[in-house]
């Protein structure tokens, strides 16, 4: 059974710092990545990252945040920094599979002072 668990969401003042995590398992894991779903707005997507460590940023977050990942944990991450108000959102994790790709269930990043 393919599961994704997500953590690391929280309340952070705007310039603040959070590292979401995402720890895959149960099949072999190919490209990997967050996305965002702010209220009223279509799911949007953050950052991807292949298996080989080929980057994909949104152009909002270029500079700000930084996918990375560990392929013995199955695990992604996304650190983001110098975090704005409109960041705020829930992120949801996604993982490609060799069955297809899975989401997990997301986790509430708030900006606000």
């Amino acid at each position: 059974q393919v599961r994704l668990v997500e953590s690391g969401g929280g309340l952070v003042q705007p310039g603040g710092s959070l590292r979401l995590s995402c720890a895959a398992s149960g099949s072999i894991f190919n490209a990997m990545g967050w996305y965002r779903q702010a209220p009223g707005k279509q799911r949007e997507l953050v950052a991807t990252i292949t298996g080989g460590g080929s980057t994909n940023y949104a152009d909002s977050v270029k500079g700000r945040f930084t996918i990375s990942r560990d392929n013995a944990k199955n695990t992604v991450y996304l650190q983001m920094n110098s975090l704005k108000p409109e960041d705020t959102a829930v992120y949801y994790c996604n993982a490609e599979h060799v069955f297809g790709s899975k989401w997990g269930q997301g986790t509430q990043v708030t900006v606000s002072s």
